[in-house]
C-alpha cells in the first residue's frame, strides 16, 4: 500500500510548523531550561512521534507504522551518539549556558539538511542499484566495530577548524551570541562560529552512520526523512535533560554497536537474497540467504537498548556503591 500524497504533504507540513515555533521560542527568549522543563518537551515531542506511529497505523498501513517506529528508536538511539559529543563540545569550548540552547538548536537544523541531503541521495542509489546495499552493510558493520571504542577524541580539533584558525582572526572570548566582532576596527570571528563549525562537521559524519542503518529498516524516504525529524526534535531538551545521565550509560557504545551491527548483517543479507552483481553467486539470489522480518528488527533494537542501559546503570550503581564503602573501610582500619 502506498503512502497517501496528501499524508506525506500533511505531515511535512506539520512538523516543518513544530520546528519553526520551537526555533522562534529559542531565539526569542534564550535560557537554560529546567529539568522540569526539559522533560515536558521530551515527553511532548516523544508523545508525538507515537501519535504519528498510530496515525501511520490507522491511516496507512500496519508496516510502514512498525517501520516507522523501529527507524525512529534506531535514530533516536544513535542521537544519543550526538548528545555524548555536543556535551564535549560544549565543554571543550566553554560555551555560556544561556547560549546552549541556541548552539544546539541551530545543530540539530544542520543535523536535518545532511541527513536530508543523504536520504535523497540514498533513495536514489537503491532505487537504481541493488548492490548499493551491500555497501551499506559492510559499512555499517565497520561502523558498529567502530563504536566500540570512546569518544575520547571528539572534542579535539578538526580539519576545518585548524584551517579557520590560519585564515580568520580570532577571538578569545564570547560576545553573547554575536558570531563576528568588531575589534580595533577589524572583523574577528567569536568562538561561536568555532563551535557552530565543529557541531555541524561533526553532524555530517554522523548523517554517514544513521542513514544507512535506518535504509537498513525501511526503503520509504519519507519514513527514513519523518524518523529522523522526530529523533532530531527534543534532542536539543535531551541533553539538558540526560547531560548527567548520559556520563552513567558507560555500555551504551556497545548497545549501539549491536544494533548497528544486526542492521548491517540484515542488509548485507537483504542484498545477498535479492543478489544480481555478477560476480557473486553468477548474479542469482542467495537462496539461503534469509529476509529478517521488521517485527525481529524492533525487537532486537529494544532489547539492545534496554541491556545496554540497564548494564550501565547497575556498573555505575556499583562503583557508587564501592566508592561509598572506601571511606568506612579505611576508618576501619587500626
Amino acid at each position: 500500500m502506498a503512502l497517501p500524497i496528501w499524508f506525506e504533504i500533511g505531515s511535512f507540513a506539520c512538523l516543518s510548523l513544530i520546528l519553526l515555533a520551537d526555533l522562534l521560542l529559542v531565539v526569542r527568549r534564550p535560557h537554560l531550561p529546567s529539568m522540569r522543563e526539559s522533560a515536558a518537551w521530551v515527553t511532548l515531542y516523544v508523545g508525538l512521534a507515537l501519535a504519528f506511529a498510530v496515525a501511520l497505523w490507522t491511516l496507512t498501513s500496519h508496516d510502514y507504522a512498525t517501520e516507522f517506529v523501529a527507524g525512529w528508536l534506531t535514530e533516536y538511539s544513535l542521537s544519543m551518539d550526538n548528545l555524548f559529543v555536543f556535551i564535549l563540545i560544549m565543554s571543550r569550548w566553554k560555551v555560556p549556558p544561556r547560549y546552549q540552547q541556541e548552539v544546539l538548536m541551530i545543530g540539530i537544523i544542520l543535523a536535518l539538511v545532511f541527513r536530508g541531503l543523504f536520504i535523497l541521495a540514498g533513495a536514489k542509489l537503491i532505487s537504481s542499484f541493488s548492490w548499493v546495499f551491500y555497501i551499506f552493510g559492510v559499512w555499517l558493520i565497520y561502523v558498529a566495530l567502530r563504536q566500540l571504542r570512546d569518544h575520547a577524541d571528539s572534542d579535539q580539533d578538526n580539519p576545518l577548524i585548524r584551517s579557520l584558525r590560519r585564515i580568520v582572526p580570532l577571538t578569545n572570548e564570547y560576545h553573547d551570541n554575536h558570531l563576528t566582532v568588531v575589534i580595533e576596527r577589524k572583523r574577528h570571528v567569536t568562538p561561536m562560529v568555532l563551535v557552530l563549525v565543529t557541531i555541524g562537521s561533526t553532524d555530517l559524519l554522523f548523517a554517514l552512520d544513521s542513514i544507512p542503518a535506518i535504509f537498513g529498516l525501511t526503503n520509504s524516504a519519507f519514513i527514513v526523512f519523518t524518523a529522523n525529524i522526530f529523533a532530531l526534535m527534543g534532542l536539543r531538551q535531551l541533553y539538558f535533560l540526560l547531560g548527567g545521565l548520559l556520563k552513567r550509560l558507560v555500555y551504551l557504545n556497545f548497545g549501539l554497536a549491536g544494533i548497528l551491527g544486526f542492521i548491517g548483517a540484515k542488509l548485507t543479507l537483504h542484498a545477498l537474497h535479492t543478489n544480481d552483481v555478477p560476480f557473486i553467486n553468477g548474479g542469482r539470489p542467495v537462496s539461503w540467504a534469509p529476509e529478517i522480518p521488521i517485527w525481529l528488527s524492533l525487537a532486537v533494537i529494544a532489547g539492545c537498548l534496554i541491556i545496554a542501559t540497564g548494564a550501565s546503570l547497575a556498573a555505575t550503581a556499583r562503583r557508587r556503591s564501592r566508592a561509598a564503602s572506601l571511606p568506612q573501610s579505611h576508618a576501619d582500619k587500626p
